[in-house]
């Protein structure tokens, strides 16, 4: 945990911005794989995280506003308890490091909620993506689950988005914590993968450096040489001469912040002529979107640049065709490029995408364009010092849709289909990295991991 006082200076801002009621918070349960005593690895709800940095489950918190109190709900250990888990510091003693004077007994939350509301109490609560805490708001509130998420607090979102996304030092030293673990997995993939190896070689060789690092993976690895899948979790491809392999994977630390990394490997180490020329285009689009970034700067605009730099590096290469940022505004690079530039990163990898990636990364003002590939974009917003945001260009050949729009003669002033046709068989290509928004400009978090094709290659070869 951070200091008692980081998360009470936190509750204070978030009360600052709710102004009224009483709001609510659901720690996570443990949840069973296939029998109830077998249970995937706990992970704390990351708003209960951020405000009260209690990981552990059955918990529960309240933040009355108007009373100006607060109290965490849990059951100390029994003996029964303790035999399995050991001994257990008692409840009163964990809220103390979380600058809470408070705790109760969870069967005292329901007679809690209700005096509240009988009070006249507004209650406020974040959009729940457990079926478990949707029954709990039920059974609290008297609210039928299927109407649960009409009754949560856009107010309370708004301000959570506001004071979640802008990261402080504490956040960025554990995010930086993350991406040293990154670098060992990226770097160790690099020098491991070879021709004739299962990727699941290598993406259970990551795992195992993120578990003897302290950490867990931030998400399921994407280790594949199938890259134009873009969320491919499948590693039992036989890597072969000639491939390269998409590493998209990050760590995360016990604290819960996480890392999300991509970097393209030539699996016999060095790229062809083909590769190279696809690379080098991804790798200009990423650093010239990298070098936009700046506060007050709107991200979907980024996104534009990176777009209109990887169709002008397309054109030259004689996949694309035409004015280019016509051929953008109409939307047919998205044939190359189908998802969004990059999104928050903080305590959860899509950082807060839970609460809405519309509150996240878009406003009133800035909305999400509904027209495929630009409607994948997570954040369009305005960028604020504070924030982290992934930079992660890509082209990718999906033949199922190269021949989709082929025969439709979809953007056919743009798109060269008789050269596109041969890179059918080239798969994807992803380059990313983790970007702090400084007070006048930005800042690469980590160490540096071999990016180039010149450093890529000679740590590949060894």
């Amino acid at each position: 945990m951070f200091a008692a006082n980081v998360y009470v200076e936190r509750r204070s801002r978030l009360k600052e911005q709710v102004q009224s009621g009483l709001i609510l918070f659901l720690g996570n349960e443990e949840s069973p794989m296939n029998y109830p005593d077998n249970q995937y690895s706990f992970r704390q709800d990351s708003s209960f995280l951020y405000y009260f940095g209690l990981d552990f489950p059955s918990l529960a918190a309240i933040i009355d506003v108007d009373r100006d109190k607060e109290v965490i709900f849990g059951d100390d250990l029994t003996i029964d308890d303790i035999i399995w888990t050991g001994p257990q510091p008692a409840l009163s003693e964990r809220c103390q490091e979380a600058g809470v004077r408070e705790s109760a007994s969870l069967d005292k939350l329901q007679v809690t909620l209700k005096r509240a509301v009988q009070q006249g109490s507004e209650i406020h609560f974040l959009p729940q993506y457990r079926a478990e805490n949707v029954l709990k708001i039920e059974r609290l509130l008297g609210t039928h689950p299927t109407v649960v998420q009409d009754y949560v607090s856009e107010s309370l979102i708004r301000a959570v988005v506001v004071q979640r996304s802008l990261k402080r030092r504490e956040e960025i030293e554990q995010i930086e914590a993350a991406l040293d673990v990154s670098y060992e997995m990226q770097t160790m993939a690099m020098k491991m993968s070879r021709p004739g190896m299962l990727e699941m070689e290598v993406a259970g060789a990551m795992e195992g450096i993120a578990i003897s690092s302290g950490c867990r993976l931030a998400f399921p690895t994407i280790f594949s040489i199938r890259g134009e899948i873009l969320h491919n979790h499948y590693y039992g491809n036989v890597m072969k001469q000639g491939d390269i392999a998409i590493n998209d994977s990050g760590a995360e630390t016990s604290l819960g912040y996480a890392s999300d990394i991509s970097r393209t490997i030539p699996v016999s180490g060095k790229f062809s002529e083909r590769q190279k020329e696809i690379y080098t285009i991804v790798l200009s689009a990423q650093e010239r979107a990298i070098e936009a970034i700046k506060p007050g700067v709107e991200f979907r605009n980024v996104h534009r640049l990176a777009c209109e730099v990887l169709a002008s590096g397309l054109k030259e290469i004689g996949l694309m065709k035409g004015d280019i940022k016509e051929a953008v505004n109409a939307g047919a690079h998205t044939l190359f490029f189908q998802c969004g530039l990059g999104h928050m990163l903080g305590l959860d990898v899509h950082d807060m995408e839970g609460l809405g990636e519309d509150y996240v990364g878009y406003t009133d003002t800035i909305r999400r364009n509904p027209e495929f590939g630009w409607r994948s974009l997570r954040l369009g917003r305005a960028l604020e010092a504070g924030f982290v945001v992934t930079v992660e260009p890509g082209v990718y050949f999906i033949p199922e849709l190269i021949n989709k729009w082929k025969a439709e003669k979809k953007h056919s002033q743009y798109i060269n289909y008789d050269m596109v046709k041969k890179y059918e068989d080239f798969g994807g290509l992803r380059i990313e990295d983790d970007v702090l928004v400084t007070a006048n400009g930005h800042r690469v978090l980590g160490k540096k991991i071999p990016k180039t094709i010149d450093e890529v290659e000679d740590i590949s070869s060894r």
